[in-house]
């Protein structure tokens, strides 16, 4: 089984903590990973590009000159495409960007993020991330006191609205429940920080 530690608010190292291998430490599959990160990608995709065709463009309803003796070119309309102002040959129209893959896949791309974390030493274990008040100060000062720099993902097992105002207006750090952890925030982010309740809700999740 392995060991990280666990520390306390002020950085301090209160003991070292079991966590499964099964989730934390299993043979990474990138290609699942990169997949889950596409559908995510994907999903946020509007999908409303549109172009208009030669059918859809305004105009165009008589010949533009007749079909022979002019010394030019054969045309039938002037919306083809090859017109300017014409219509567009095989342009984009709103689509649906989303795919599936099934749960053993999400399940895996899900430990292998977790993996990859703990394997660079990405992973810090808090007892409790509870906040005394919403200010943003309070959240440098433990960032500070961890020794943590760029993008920081807080993880919590309950709701922590204090937390979440705070780190809301840094711009590098941002905060979501354990059951909405997922790939692409902690492939997105330099740091997962994480109380103890939040790794055990995890290891209940996905055992």
């Amino acid at each position: 089984m392995a060991k990280v530690e666990l520390k306390n608010n002020k950085g301090e190292k209160l003991k070292d903590i079991t966590i499964s291998d099964s989730i934390w430490k299993i043979e990474t599959n990138d290609d699942c990973l990169k997949k889950m990160l596409r559908l995510q990608m994907a999903a946020t995709r509007q999908g409303t590009a549109k172009t208009k065709t030669r059918s859809e463009v305004s105009g165009g309803g008589r010949k533009p000159w007749k079909q022979k003796g002019t010394g030019r070119a054969r045309a039938g309309s002037n919306r083809s495409p090859v017109w300017r102002g014409g219509g567009i040959a095989l342009g984009v129209t709103p689509r649906d960007y989303t795919f599936k893959i099934n749960r053993k896949e999400r399940v895996l791309a899900l430990k292998s993020a977790l993996t990859e974390k703990l394997a660079n030493k990405e992973l810090i274990v808090i007892d409790n991330l509870a906040m005394d008040s919403l200010k943003t100060k309070q959240v440098k000062d433990l960032l500070t006191k961890l020794d943590l720099a760029g993008k920081v993902l807080f993880v919590t097992k309950e709701d922590n609205e204090n937390l979440f105002m705070a780190t809301r207006n840094l711009g590098y750090t941002y905060q979501i429940l354990a059951e909405e952890i997922n790939c692409y925030d902690i492939v997105n982010s330099d740091y997962l920080v994480c109380d103890e309740a939040a790794i055990n809700y995890i290891e209940e999740v996905l055992k």
